[in-house]
């Protein structure tokens, strides 16, 4: 008699489209996903279905399947050597990897998403990103994505660096690398239309130490639809030189030095855009907060920057703006001096220092909370939408201070959280 083979549909991310920007690891609710320097892979054995990773994924290379015998699904170690996910086996082929000849075999069922893990008090732990919204605001314009890419008809575009500026205090001092560089990418005849809050990958040149070439890392855009130079076919990024590790370990990033010392002339390969959730609203009166840190201000800057063009072209009526903008020190604040310059009652801006000498440490959250009497309206407010853009480590104490500025408000929390999910109202882009 024949004796079935369990099989799994295991859920795999395709090397070749992934741009590592952590979006699937950071909202898997039961840390099914990891990576390594090279890929980003799913435990079959964590793996719940729960399905949380699909919409989020800029790329659409987390939505990738493989039908496994279960006894030999595709380990950890075998997904982080990939280049290429493997090919579909057929049914024979599964049956005889499971030491059974007859070939039949079943299918199991998905299991049912767990919750959220307890910590150790015994309470269900606090999961940030179940609050981030995966569609857009009902009036965002369509964004086109992956025109560019491995899957695309055309593998890049070339791009042509027309400026390159550091935008902090930092970086200026003798011997000190740290610094933030606004550059702007100019694409010529080639199309590449983007939107405030899309990001794009950047390939940079040569290979990595296994001899296999780079690949493309993800920026922000920090320029609006228009262009960094208004209608020319060009955008720009925030980058950070990134000379250290999450660790603090000395670690010279291949991209971020790329660019940081890229001169005008030069050119840089391309892919993307990417990205369809985490846009503006375009119906009048709608009003935005922007919460970021370091250069998660690239998303903001380009909201800001075309609500500006708007205002000034005397043809949009905004809502309110308001900008909650941390960093170590001001010196480190990307931005600093053209932010000051804006019209106080175009945008209201809270800076918050974290290690500025001789002043207590003050955060983003911090800033909230004490903002809570603006905030409250804007939490009740359907036209009103949050966008949080930074270091993971922010996500959650940005999204506990919203809770309890609503909670001390009196409104319920849960039902605040669910619509701001629901109607595309509070967008998480961390890192």
């Amino acid at each position: 008699m024949d004796m079935a083979v369990t099989t799994i549909k295991q859920h795999l991310i395709d090397p070749e489209i992934c741009i590592r920007c952590n979006t699937c690891e950071a909202i898997c609710p039961v840390q099914a996903i990891t990576h390594d320097s090279r890929n980003y892979v799913v435990d079959a054995e964590k793996c719940n279905w729960c399905n949380d990773c699909i919409s989020p994924c800029p790329t659409g290379s987390i939505d990738n399947y493989r039908t496994m015998p279960r006894i030999k699904a595709y380990s950890l170690a075998e997904q982080l050597t990939w280049d290429n996910l493997p090919a579909e086996l057929s049914a024979a082929e599964r049956a005889a990897l499971a030491g059974d000849e007859a070939g039949d075999v079943a299918v199991a069922e998905p299991e049912a998403a767990e919750p959220a893990p307890a910590d150790p008090t015994g309470q269900t732990a606090f999961n940030s990103a179940q609050y981030g919204a995966t569609i857009p605001p009902w009036s965002a314009a369509h964004a086109y994505t992956n025109l560019y890419g491995p899957k695309a008809a055309e593998k890049t575009v070339t791009a042509t660096v027309t400026g390159n500026v550091r935008v902090t205090e930092v970086g200026k001092q003798v011997g000190h690398d740290y610094d933030t560089h606004h550059i702007v990418l100019d694409f010529g005849s080639m199309p590449f239309p983007v939107l405030e809050g899309q990001s794009i990958g950047i390939v940079p040149p040569g290979t990595d130490d296994k001899g296999r070439p780079h690949h493309a890392r993800q920026y922000s855009i920090a320029s609006p639809r228009n262009g960094e130079r208004p209608g020319y076919n060009n955008l720009s990024l925030t980058i950070k030189r990134v000379l250290e590790d999450h660790a603090g370990q000395p670690v010279r990033g291949v991209a971020s030095n790329f660019m940081c010392d890229l001169k005008v002339g030069d050119t840089v390969q391309v892919i993307g855009p990417f990205g369809t959730s985490f846009l503006m609203p375009n119906h009048p009166k709608s009003s935005i907060v922007m919460i970021c840190t370091g250069t998660g201000s690239a998303p903001m800057r380009a909201m800001t920057e075309w609500r500006r063009r708007l205002r000034a072209s005397g043809k949009f009526e905004g809502g309110k703006l308001m900008l909650f903008f941390g960093a170590r020190t001001q010196e480190e604040l990307p931005y600093f001096g053209p932010l000051q310059n804006l019209p106080k009652d175009f945008i209201d801006i809270e800076f918050t220092f974290s290690r500025t000498p001789g002043h207590p440490k003050r955060y983003v959250q911090d800033a909230l909370r004490e903002r809570a009497a603006d905030l409250v309206p804007l939490l009740q407010d359907p036209n009103a939408c949050f966008y949080v853009c930074g270091l993971k480590a922010m996500e959650e104490g940005v999204v506990l201070a919203l809770r309890d500025v609503a909670t001390q408000a009196g409104l319920d929390w849960d039902t605040v959280g669910a619509a701001l999910k629901r109607d595309g109202r509070l967008h998480l882009e961390t890192y």
